[in-house]
């Protein structure tokens, strides 16, 4: 009998109350999915998700006489969420697919474990435990899988993607964070044959599972044979080789900087280096404001050297890092340095007697430049720039 080991959160006082209230018998509610799996491989735990026969009233109305709050997430699809103080927990009722289209799923209630489970898309993501003995459930071979590294669909791959074609993307993110070499011969061959019905689905789903798999350590493999299988023209086909190899690249160059990763830097060294091409790729994706923005800066890059404070006084650190790293530029020259301000304002132009209007911004603008080009000196420099500046406008 496989036990999952006892982690921080298998202890939490409140969630023991929470399976008190919902599980008094016994075999109502079990920990399922990502907790399960992570607790498994020794990763910390995120998200926590309770799997119960109870129907979602059921489930209010029993903690709500143990007084757990509740907001109804997802009623439809049978997903409570209960607000503890050490954090939320979905529970969902167990569930069999009724019908799906692709994208969305019509179920119905079930109080069969091996039923909802049958219903999930990878083995390694079907595995449940007993909150209390915390032994664990396994109907088709997720455990030996996670020994041996291996993404692989529960029954059919085929039958998983055409019930829901964003599993293409799914199993190259988990390929991505828990897979190894060689891959699923017949996976690949379903996502490859099966990935054009992505094109039905919504976009931010689309987007968020492309942030996710290229926030991973090393998503550069992955997204190379994504190309190769022709599953990443389905959603970004501004993407060529050269986005491929800068990828890998700028992955490198993270770590010999000892830099975090950041999806969206990868994001822009996938695309090609146009902004108005970057804008529209997270226009069609619903990106925020400030990831669309940032992607275009990184578009903006040029071939040749930059000067990295005066990059990070422009646009800002953030923006600046993204440049240097996709240009291979060493950021060192940020490493503690704090952003300055033009110790000069616009009524002191105006005080030499310059009349107010655009005169006193352009002023401005030129001592500005000249004082970043010269590596921000300090104020004193800044009042002979503004003198030679004043000199020159007569």
């Amino acid at each position: 009998m496989a036990l999952l080991p006892e982690a921080d959160w298998t202890r939490r006082a409140d969630l023991l109350a929470l399976v008190d209230a919902l599980d008094p018998e016994g075999d109502s509610a079990r920990h399922v999915g990502g907790a399960v799996r992570d607790t498994l491989l020794g990763i910390a735990v995120a998200d926590i998700d309770i799997a119960t026969k109870h129907e979602p009233q059921e489930v209010i109305a029993r903690l709500k006489g143990a007084g757990i709050r509740t907001v109804p997430t997802g009623l439809a699809h049978g997903t409570v969420t209960a607000l503890l103080d050490s954090g939320n927990v979905e529970i969902t009722t167990l569930r069999r697919d009724v019908s799906t289209d692709g994208r969305h799923a019509t179920i119905a209630f079930s109080t069969a474990w091996e039923e909802d489970a049958a219903r999930r898309d990878f083995t390694i993501n079907a595995l449940y435990a007993d909150p209390r003995t915390l032994e664990v459930f396994d109907w088709f071979g997720g455990l030996a899988d996670l020994e041996a590294h291996h993404v692989r669909f529960i029954g059919d791959a085929r039958q998983r993607i055409r019930e829901d074609y964003l599993r293409i993307l799914r199993y190259f993110r988990f390929q991505a964070r828990f897979g190894s070499l060689p891959a699923d011969t017949g996976a690949e061959q379903a996502v490859a044959e099966l990935a054009p019905g992505m094109k039905g689905l919504s976009r931010e789903r689309v987007a968020w599972e492309l942030v996710n798999l290229l926030s991973l350590p090393d998503p550069a493999p992955t997204v190379a044979r994504m190309a190769d299988l022709g599953v990443l023209r389905e959603v970004l086909p501004e993407v060529d080789a050269k986005g491929i190899a800068a990828l890998s690249e700028l992955v490198a160059r993270e770590g010999r900087q000892q830099v975090a990763p950041d999806p969206i830097r990868r994001f822009a060294a996938l695309l090609p280096p146009q902004p108005q091409v970057a804008s529209d790729v997270a226009s069609r994706l619903r990106l925020s404001t400030a990831q669309r923005k940032r992607l275009a800066s990184a578009a903006a890059r040029v071939d040749g050297p930059e000067d990295a404070r005066a990059l990070a006084y422009r646009l800002g650190r953030e923006q600046a890092i993204d440049r240097l790293l996709l240009a291979g530029a060493p950021i060192t020259p940020l490493d503690g340095w704090e952003i300055p301000r033009l110790p000069l304002k616009g009524g002191e132009i105006v005080a030499r007697g310059v009349g107010k209007g655009p005169e006193v911004a352009r002023i401005l603008r030129a001592v500005e430049d000249r004082w970043v080009a010269e590596g921000f000196p300090g104020e004193a420099r800044v009042h002979e720039l503004l003198d030679a500046e004043l000199d020159r406008a007569g």
